[in-house]
């Protein structure tokens, strides 16, 4: 049985898309996590960051890997009925924790978070494989953005650094350019959205957003998890989240102990 948030149809957008809308996944989450991100902003992780680029207008703030330290995202995430909608979705038997990730813009923010598959950032790949993109504030231009079917090409996307535009990593011809989704008439999903919808995408799914150019804030929040299939990977260098002192070897499952499985199918029937 799937969990009542997650339809048939659901199930097979995801998997032929990368991408579908889950309706009220947090809706009974929402002030707890406004509150875990007031607390993430008041004391930022070793990977917070600004997005400070010249020529840009307000505050992108985004930090990722808080979960354990901050209680609200810890509650969140064990008690939320995400991680058996992930496994739904992902069409696997467990759904297990990667890393959590908040990104905030303040009203009048200009910078856009530019085009990017997160699969290529991280040191994990597999076909089962998710993030949730939650907004905590009612959303519609500075909503999440992804291009239907991305996750099924062929190659990667070139990984760059948001505010540099660097690459992350050499390319050696393992990449693609990043296509300009727009110009090229890709079909690009959004969805207007309440706070607690959560969009649900694979990690080899390319997406952004627009600047906030309301005035109001936008605040979301995100949970990737893995599934059966995924497995530890070498980059060409650090990656991002980088994890030091992991000890994963390639073609590893990621280690329980620091990576905890948040469902597994019929252990709750």
């Amino acid at each position: 049985m799937t969990h009542p948030l997650v339809t048939p149809e659901m199930i097979e957008t995801f998997q032929r898309d990368g991408v579908v809308l889950v309706k009220g996944l947090f809706a009974d989450h929402v002030d707890t996590l406004r509150a875990g991100v007031q607390a993430n902003m008041t004391a930022p992780g070793p990977y917070a960051s600004e997005n400070r680029k010249e020529g840009h207008t307000g505050l992108f703030f985004d930090d990722y890997c808080n979960w354990e330290r901050i209680p609200e995202f810890r509650e969140v995430i064990q008690s939320s009925p995400a991680a058996e909608v992930a496994a739904d979705l992902m069409q696997s038997q467990t759904a297990q924790m990667f890393h959590d990730h908040v990104l905030v813009k303040e009203p009048g923010t200009s910078m856009a978070t530019p085009w990017h598959q997160d699969g290529p950032y991280y040191f994990v790949d597999g076909r089962q494989t998710i993030s949730f993109w939650s907004p905590l504030d009612p959303v519609k231009e500075a909503t999440l953005r992804c291009v239907a079917g991305s996750h099924l090409w062929e190659k990667e996307v070139l990984p760059t650094r948001w505010v540099s535009e660097e690459g992350f990593f050499p390319d050696e011809g393992q990449y693609m350019a990043i296509p300009d989704p727009e110009a090229e008439g890709m079909r690009i999903v959004e969805f207007e959205m309440q706070p607690g919808d959560a969009v649900a995408f694979n990690y080899k799914t390319l997406h952004g957003a627009r600047g906030n150019t309301s005035n109001s804030r936008r605040r979301a929040f995100s949970l990737r998890l893995v599934g059966d299939d995924a497995r530890y990977v070498e980059r060409p260098g650090r990656t991002s989240p980088p994890y030091p002192g992991h000890g994963m070897v390639p073609g590893q499952r990621l280690r329980e102990d620091w990576f905890p499985v948040l469902f597994r199918r019929g252990a709750q029937d």
